[in-house]
């Protein structure tokens, strides 16, 4: 029953429904100066539009770029790249208020690499470029921009745009989160026809997230604690044995195949990603991966129960398990703070969580009863009731 209790709120992790987002439209948007431009497009992710108009005589470009930072006292950015679609390579107008002033001011960043982003002028011009606080909150970039021969040439230039939470000291950016709508902020824009596309299919990176998320919460999230479960309450019942070892045995081992594969993929995105690290969350990988691979060995060098090294093998299989389920929910958490995922799949794992912790409890309470019963069964008594006098005078044989 409890098995089959917790099977169903595995399955309702996954029941969830993804609901449509709604949001404004870049043409009910006004400009403080009235600037008018030809196109404007509602932006894909990051809540962000861009207004343009693009002058092939002189190959100049005017945009408008409107996003909100993700915290107060963020930034925003709107960068072309002219060789490669990311935002390694761009060049970027970004936008803050100044610390002091409070006013909006546009700066320059030539962002060669993750982890080298600096104030620089960029490739091409930019003759006019200027920055305004809206009313909502939000920012606007302003820029005439001067559109270099061979993009002008191809007639599309590749966009990025995105938005960060502060500014540190000297001007120093601090990072932007790395959640699907942060990953998915860029697109080819076409300066002929006012279109701008992007890669439907999204992401490889996102989807290599994804995975390694998906993999290691049904791994280290559930799969562990459910062995664990199966171990410790249900081997209890007289008539689930052997039964209980084997589906034991088929979680733990399951878990392990599906977090290695997890981990594996965890190793794939940081070597893909050398710029960007959390620590926190690797390090708890790599001793998930560790504890794990010592404890799978507990399979082959479990004892029998009446060898002398019983009693040293169930501390160390009984450690290293506990140690590995309290670890695999924890980095659980790290990775959903790390992915920012769609609040509903961090609410659905801590339902089915604090549902496997009530179950735990209910059957912790179930199993102590059954063990006294069954002790109190099997215990004998020097004196019963019915023994006559000459035998309840003789001692308890040791």
């Amino acid at each position: 029953m409890a098995t089959s209790l917790l099977a169903s709120l595995f399955f309702t992790f996954w029941a969830l429904l993804i609901s449509p987002a709604i949001s404004l439209t870049c043409s009910s948007q006004k400009f403080t100066k009235n600037q008018v431009y030809s196109n404007c497009l509602d932006l894909p992710s990051l809540a962000s539009y861009l207004h343009f108009t693009y002058d092939p005589s002189n190959t100049t470009l005017s945009v408008a770029f409107i996003s909100t930072p993700s915290k107060p006292g963020g930034w925003i950015s709107w960068a072309i790249n002219p060789n490669a679609t990311g935002m390694a390579g761009s060049q970027a107008l970004v936008v803050y208020k100044n610390s002091t002033t409070g006013v909006a001011v546009v700066h320059t960043f030539d962002i060669s690499s993750y982890s080298s982003i600096v104030p620089k002028d960029l490739s091409f011009e930019v003759p006019d470029k200027t920055a305004e606080t809206r009313s909502d909150g939000s920012l606007a970039i302003f820029a005439t921009i001067k559109v270099p021969a061979n993009l002008a040439a191809k007639g599309t230039i590749n966009q990025v745009w995105q938005v960060g939470p502060g500014v540190g000291e000297g001007g120093m950016l601090e990072k932007h989160d790395f959640a699907a709508a942060n990953l998915h902020s860029k697109g080819t824009l076409d300066l002929k026809n006012g279109q701008s596309s992007t890669n439907s299919g999204g992401d490889t990176t996102v989807k290599k997230k994804n995975i390694h998320g998906i993999l290691n919460a049904v791994s280290w999230g559930i799969l562990f604690p459910l062995g664990a479960m199966i171990a410790r309450y249900i081997r209890s019942f007289e008539s689930a044995d052997p039964a209980w070892f084997y589906l034991h045995v088929f979680c733990q081992i399951s878990a392990y195949a599906i977090g290695v594969a997890g981990w594996g993929t965890g190793l794939k995105l940081g070597s893909e990603s050398s710029g960007i690290t959390y620590s926190g969350h690797r390090y708890i990988g790599i001793a998930l991966f560790v504890l794990a691979t010592v404890q799978i060995f507990a399979l082959f060098l479990r004892p029998k129960k009446d060898h002398k090294l019983r009693f040293y093998w169930d501390i160390y299989h009984h450690s290293f398990g506990y140690a590995i389920l309290v670890l695999g929910i924890i980095n659980v958490f790290k990775g959903f703070n790390i992915l920012k995922p769609e609040h509903k799949w961090k609410s659905a794992y801590m339902i089915v969580i604090i549902a496997m912790g009530g179950i735990s409890l209910l059957l912790e309470a179930i199993t102590w009863i059954v063990v006294l019963k069954r002790k109190s069964r099997k215990s004998t008594k020097p004196y019963d009731g019915y023994n006559n006098a000459q035998s309840n005078q003789q001692p308890l044989a040791m």
